[in-house]
């Protein structure tokens, strides 16, 4: 696993860089245990990206974090990984596309520059990841189907905060830990916080399988982009049981 964070400010916003570079800092240092072995800073107007990262897929530094593609134009921050990339790799690589690491982590950032958010149904894998669009100034979040990969935002007075770990958000020191009683009262009415509550207030979780843009510090509404049960409901019209016993088997083999 690894650490994501960042800060987006209001447009306009003249706060020396220092005062949006320190928050994010201190977040990502709170999550070293999810990344020892690099950490990574980017910033940018309105902006500041960080990531610490475990190494799985190509090891080389040149896959740290944040990571840029398409002239700088797209920074990608990211938690996870993608179980088909290789074949998306040769598929982008076939309409002329050129990649200049081994990871994954470059195949999204690919992927995102041709298709934007329909790119999310492509991705086979365990994920929660940031794309910074240097251009529109805008930043996209994502979360894959079943949750796997937890992502958290906050809007403060000082701009929006996300981070992997609700603990770095509070670490950011620009959130005051007041209890969220709707967040507490699902934890007692079922046993676990129901999304997108936290037990925080003003700390939110992106669902599972959603995805959001900020904008000048202003989240949009979180768009589902895929239910895990409205998906199984619509194979079981068409399966019989034995049908279903067999996924069942092939997906826990």
């Amino acid at each position: 696993m690894c650490g994501i964070a960042g800060l987006v400010v209001p447009q306009g916003d003249s706060t020396n860089e220092v005062a949006h570079v320190e928050p994010v800092r201190r977040m990502i240092r709170r999550m070293n245990s999810r990344g020892p072995d690099a950490e990574g800073l980017w910033t940018g107007p309105g902006v500041v990206l960080g990531h610490k990262r475990l190494t799985i897929i190509d090891l080389d530094p040149r896959s740290n974090q944040p990571m840029s593609f398409a002239n700088e134009r797209y920074v990608l921050v990211f938690n996870g990984e993608i179980y088909n990339y290789r074949a998306l790799r040769s598929e982008l690589e076939s309409q002329g596309e050129l990649f200049h690491t081994a990871s994954d982590s470059e195949v999204i950032l690919a992927l995102y520059a041709r298709m934007g958010a329909k790119m999310l149904p492509r991705l086979r894998g365990m994920f929660a990841f940031a794309i910074w669009d240097v251009q529109s100034r805008e930043l996209f979040l994502a979360r894959d189907p079943y949750g796997i990969k937890p992502l958290y935002y906050a809007q403060t007075p000082q701009g929006v905060l996300f981070a992997s770990q609700v603990k770095a958000l509070l670490a950011s020191e620009l959130i005051e830990p007041e209890i969220e009683p709707a967040g507490v009262a699902g934890f007692y009415l079922w046993g676990s916080v129901p999304e997108p509550w936290t037990t925080f207030k003003d700390v939110l979780s992106l669902p599972a399988g959603s995805w959001m843009i900020i904008r000048s510090a202003l989240p949009s509404s979180p768009v589902k982009w895929h239910n895990i049960s409205e998906a199984w409901s619509r194979e079981q019209i068409t399966l019989g049981e034995r049908d279903v016993q067999e996924r069942v088997r092939a997906a826990i083999a």
